[in-house]
């Protein structure tokens, strides 16, 4: 049987087991942190989590000065409200001037459950791949997301990165290691070329 597992709850076990080695790390979430599960890392580093309530304009804006310190800082909401309602922070105070900033956003596309079309962000990917100077990346499993993580942490740069709720097939064999810009080949075929992103590499 396929193993499921939901890549939030894997950002929020490896940022936390990345705070253990890296003092700069900070995380900041929008009110939300028992759904995006950076409350794994608030309750083990205290200090260096930061609730900023419902104003995810002013977490960005946030995040941005804490990155022009010297920090790095993940900051954490629904992709609906990272890519919407604080859209304009990110473009202006995060991405224009290169800023470390990583958003991590959970419960992307329609993986938002009984949280309806209200919550549900099929846009983003487009919202933030249009910002200069963006990275953006979806993890297909969990174990993709794993890696994400450690690496977007040595990447010097505004990273934004879509995890989802629910628990997903994993693909990716327990030894992958994620190359950012790299697409992967998960199976040979002569057929037909498939071409997928996220969640839907398992359905691909």
């Amino acid at each position: 049987m396929t193993k499921l597992i939901a890549t939030r709850d894997v950002y929020g076990e490896t940022l936390a087991g990345l705070g253990e080695g890296k003092k700069d790390i900070v995380v900041l979430d929008a009110d939300l942190s028992g759904s995006t599960k950076t409350n794994v890392f608030a309750k083990k580093f205290p200090d260096r989590f930061f609730n900023m309530g419902v104003s995810e304009a002013d977490m960005m804006g946030t995040a941005a000065g804490l990155a022009a310190a010297g920090k790095i800082p993940f900051a954490s909401t629904f992709a609906i409200f990272a890519s919407g309602r604080a859209w304009e922070q990110v473009r202006q105070s995060i991405a224009y001037p290169k800023l470390n900033v990583k958003i991590v956003a959970t419960h992307s596309g329609i993986t938002v459950g009984e949280d309806g079309g209200s919550h549900q962000a099929v846009e983003d990917i487009a919202l933030m791949r249009v910002i200069p100077n963006m990275t953006v990346i979806a993890p297909c499993d969990g174990i993709e997301t794993k890696s994400v993580v450690n690496e977007i942490v040595k990447y010097h740069g505004p990273v934004y990165v879509r995890v989802a709720r629910g628990k997903s097939p994993v693909v990716l064999p327990e030894d992958y290691k994620f190359t950012m810009g790299k697409g992967v080949v998960v199976r040979d075929g002569k057929d037909a070329t498939i071409i997928a992103a996220g969640l839907m590499v398992s359905h691909a």
